[in-house]
């Protein structure tokens, strides 16, 4: 939801403990995503406000708070709601950007000691269970503040979150809230720099929330997260359903260099996203996708029109523009992208949402703007 986000503090907690969010979320269906575009914002409105929550009387703390509705808000709702609690906003900001497809209202709260929100963490060495219970808390005052908005359905919510913000909801989930109909936690954990034994006391705490949660949840982990190993979460997982914890786990296995930033990608959309659905079907929560907008677009598949080295190929352009130009399109990193115009215009992109860089480049004082080829495969299709 999107914003989540990772850095030091005084603490001394690993960057994973700050990379933390919670979400209230959609249904979501199967689909095949590109490789990878990047976190760049949709097009589709974000109708953002920014609100601050006190959380704490004396002294005084308040939380910023971010505010997306949907594309389609005006006049609409109720919506349901995802509430991602963040650090600076970075990263991540795929989970928001989901739901916002969903039709969910988003309210993305930053955490104590970030950007404009006021006060601190509090130091508790390995007690996870006590770092958790900071943020629950949290978390309690910003959910009833922000379900007042008017277009809030308080009736749909789910909580989730990545890294502690997956910690903090299982911790919060401990609680049993009644607004609440289920816990989603992707790669969650805490790493304070002052334990020298994170991994076991997440292992048994782990056990201890299991014993008094109710509520349903799914987990999220892939096996080579560079935060938390393997053994960690699984031993996490183990311990809370022996002791009563209602919890699938989903292993997402390898992705790309580290499993820890799955939910910050594109790529990551596939792995999830269908298991998420059927656990938030399962729960009653709802699932229409309405603003697709928000979600990158599915990547062009190759259409057999040519060789990706066959220059020749390249309809529109002459003979200079389709040795050289296409060359070094090749010759760049993935993810790339290539555009060519009726006129004889062209655009060429790698790396972030390399697809529409390469159409806009395209398009400046040409137009029919097409794609041609999409990393290493034709896509164009014919005239």
């Amino acid at each position: 939801m999107h914003g989540i986000a990772v850095c030091l503090h005084a603490l001394k907690l690993s960057l994973s403990f700050l990379h933390s969010a919670f979400v209230l979320l959609a249904a979501l269906p199967q689909a095949a995503w590109s490789a990878d575009h990047g976190a760049v914002e949709p097009e589709a409105p974000l109708n953002e406000k920014i609100v601050r929550v006190p959380v704490q009387s004396s002294p005084l703390v308040t939380l910023e708070v971010t505010v997306y509705m949907p594309a389609h808000s005006a006049g609409g709702g109720p919506f349901p709601l995802a509430l991602p609690m963040n650090a600076p906003r970075v990263g991540d900001q795929f989970i928001t950007w989901y739901f916002l497809s969903r039709g969910y209202a988003v309210a993305m709260p930053v955490q104590r000691g970030y950007a404009h929100s006021w006060g601190h963490l509090t130091p508790h060495g390995c007690d996870v269970l006590a770092i958790g219970n900071d943020a629950a808390k949290d978390i309690r005052k910003v959910l009833d503040d922000v379900k007042d908005i008017p277009g809030i359905d308080a009736s749909q919510i789910v909580v989730a979150g990545k890294s502690m913000g997956g910690w903090s909801t299982l911790v919060f989930g401990a609680q049993n809230p009644a607004d609440v109909k289920g816990l989603l936690n992707f790669a969650g954990g805490v790493k304070e720099g002052d334990c020298g034994k994170p991994d076991e006391s997440l292992i048994t705490a782990a056990g201890d929330l299991g014993s008094r949660t109710r509520l349903a949840s799914i987990w999220f982990y892939g096996d080579n997260d560079q935060t938390f190993s393997t053994a960690t979460w699984k031993g996490m997982y183990a311990h809370y359903t022996a002791a009563g914890g209602r919890a699938q786990l989903v292993d997402y296995a390898d992705f790309q260099k580290d499993a820890h930033a799955m939910t910050a990608s594109g790529a990551g959309l596939p792995l999830w996203i269908a298991k998420a659905e059927a656990f938030l079907q399962s729960i009653g929560m709802p699932g229409n996708e309405v603003n697709p907008e928000y979600l990158p677009r599915p990547e062009p598949k190759a259409s057999g029109y040519a060789s990706i080295n066959d220059f020749s190929a390249v309809p529109y352009l002459n003979a200079r523009q389709k040795t050289a130009l296409f060359a070094s399109y090749l010759a760049a990193t993935r993810p790339r992208a290539f555009a060519i115009a009726r006129d004889g215009g062209w655009g060429q992109a790698s790396g972030i949402d390399s697809i529409n860089a390469a159409l806009v480049q395209c398009a400046n004082g040409h137009e029919e703007c097409r794609i041609y080829s999409v990393d290493g495969d034709v896509v164009w299709a014919g005239r």
